[in-house]
């Protein structure tokens, strides 16, 4: 609640509800130019701690990668060197934050015995193809010692034992980038409508307005009653009605001035479905492989021919970039079950 008196030839009164809602920016996801190197690894072209704030805020984008990353754990023939499990992490670490790290765990004689992920968001690159696991310290303890809230815990994997599955960046070598973050404006819009329209909801008024008076044979008293009266009107559940006296008034004296009418003006359905379609132009996802119930008479066409032209532009080329990993190992590794959709033979 503001309120703001200004005492001039006659006294105006001015006073609004709410306060200010603020939301991830994107800005805050490209903080940086560049991969500068810190003393001990190289910083990410993007910010990854704002960018993993978004895995449970943009609704579309989480949906369709991850039903990208369910697909190619389903296809993915499990091996006693890497589980389904571990492949499931490495898979939506490489849709979402575009890096995927894999650690190679040999015994001490030397022997292949394990292939573990490396959590995307904790790991960076060091000079001479070294990587590095980074924590917050915050909290953290180590040997006993608490560390301060700017310290980060660093863990120096051998060297040659990491391998960096990325999605290519034109503008640096270091480290992927997601190929989807273009669409992060339309996901913010998307969830921006959503809040405005639940803050909507949650006041209770339904309405925002101006109560303008002009009317000179008002009491001093009458505006602080009338002040009251509104403020306490406002809120969850408070649909009250407000009965205001002004005898010997003027005619137009009192107006009660709408600033807009939300249910019809807003566009909500609009700027939905649009962002929505954006989002799944960036994924690559057909909207009705997702669920998306169609809006218009037609729909959006067979089922079954879309997800066979996503089988075949979508989840192949992504499982020829996990083979990559057998290269790296020198053994076949990752294999895959082909993406098929059965079709029921006609009766």
């Amino acid at each position: 609640m503001s309120e703001k008196t200004i005492t001039q030839a006659t006294k105006i009164h001015t006073f609004y509800f709410g306060e200010e809602q603020r939301v991830i920016n994107g800005i805050e996801l490209l903080p940086y130019f560049q991969c500068v190197y810190n003393g001990q690894y190289y910083e990410p072209p993007f910010s990854l701690d704002a960018h993993a704030k978004y895995f449970y805020t943009l609704l579309y984008l989480r949906s369709a990668l991850q039903l990208k990353a369910d697909i190619l754990t389903s296809c993915y023939i499990a091996h006693p060197l890497l589980s389904k499990q571990e492949f499931a992490k490495l898979a939506i670490d490489y849709l979402w934050l575009g890096n995927a790290y894999l650690e190679r765990v040999l015994s001490r004689t030397g022997k292949l015995i394990a292939l573990k992920h490396s959590p995307a968001k904790y790991t960076r690159r060091d000079k001479n193809d070294r990587y590095k696991f980074i924590a917050a310290a915050e909290g953290w303890m180590t040997n006993g010692n608490v560390w301060g809230d700017d310290a980060q815990v660093a863990h120096q994997f051998a060297k040659g034992s990491i391998f960096h599955l990325m999605q290519p960046d034109i503008n640096q070598e270091l480290y992927g980038v997601p190929e989807w973050l273009p669409a992060v404006q339309s996901a913010q819009l998307n969830e921006a409508a959503t809040k405005f329209r639940l803050r909507y909801y949650n006041n209770g008024s339904h309405a925002g307005y101006i109560l303008y008076i002009t009317d000179p044979a008002q009491d001093e008293k009458d505006i602080e009653n009338l002040k009251e009266a509104l403020k306490n009107s406002k809120g969850p559940g408070n649909f009250r009605n407000l009965l205001y006296y002004a005898p010997n008034g003027q005619k137009d004296g009192l107006k009660l001035l709408p600033i807009s009418e939300v249910t019809a003006k807003d566009d909500f359905f609009n700027i939905k479905s649009i962002s929505r379609d954006d989002q799944l132009a960036a994924a690559r996802v057909p909207p009705n492989i997702m669920g998306i119930v169609p809006t218009n008479t037609s729909g959006f066409g067979s089922v079954t021919d879309a997800a066979k032209v996503f089988a075949r532009n979508e989840v192949k080329p992504l499982q020829e970039r996990f083979v990559e990993i057998n290269d790296w190992i020198g053994k076949q590794i990752i294999t895959f079950n082909d993406y098929k959709i059965e079709e029921k033979n006609p009766e």
